[in-house]
């Protein structure tokens, strides 16, 4: 994220977790004791440095007056992911799109970046960015973003069962892929409830 040093995420990720689990950020007094800083201009300092990275803004006069950037908490776009790894581990982060609620009924978790033509015929194309959510309970029909041992692949959800799970390609030219649940490893990422095209 916009090349910050080990420090400035560790405060970053320190001010953020604080904002999302108590509804307000630290002071620079709680960021120089969580760090282990003299003062608290060590503190500021560092504040300062992640406000001119774009991924905090600082309000004058006033303890608290810390907030995200939009940058900051934008959407994530997945692009390759990488065998093993979380879906959402930073190498596979591409950028982040800013946050509109009022755009989908559901909410979204991240951006997958769409690779080949395996789902043309439900209109979804290469590099079509699908807006994925992770909490959705995974349905027969639902598009899905499936991990299949190390492989990720969006497909319609066919069928599933404690044998047998089949995920559906939307394109004529592609055979159906029958999953062991006992012998294969099968995570659901997600459900696919949007798309964003690009068309320049």
């Amino acid at each position: 994220m916009n090349n910050l040093t080990k420090r400035q995420a560790e405060i970053f990720n320190f001010v953020k977790d604080e904002i999302e689990n108590n509804g307000y950020p630290p002071t620079r007094s709680e960021i120089s004791k969580m760090f282990g800083f003299k003062s608290p201009n060590a503190a500021e300092d560092h504040l300062k440095a992640l406000q001119r990275k774009g991924v905090l803004d600082i309000a004058a006069g006033t303890s608290r007056g810390i907030t995200l950037s939009a940058e900051s908490t934008g959407i994530p776009v997945v692009g390759l992911v990488s065998a093993g790894g979380p879906i959402l581990a930073e190498q596979n982060i591409e950028k982040t799109i800013p946050n509109n609620p009022g755009i989908l009924a559901h909410g979204v978790d991240f951006y997958l970046k769409v690779k080949g033509d395996s789902m043309i015929e439900v209109g979804i194309f290469e590099n079509d960015l699908i807006a994925i959510n992770q909490k959705m309970p995974v349905k027969v029909g639902n598009i899905v973003v499936a991990r299949i041992n190390d492989e990720v692949t969006v497909k319609t959800l066919n069928k599933i069962s404690d044998n047998l799970v089949v995920l559906k390609p939307e394109n004529s030219s592609y055979s159906e892929i029958e999953i062991n649940p006992k012998k294969d490893n099968l995570v659901f990422e997600g459900t696919c409830v949007g798309l964003l095209r690009d068309f320049s």
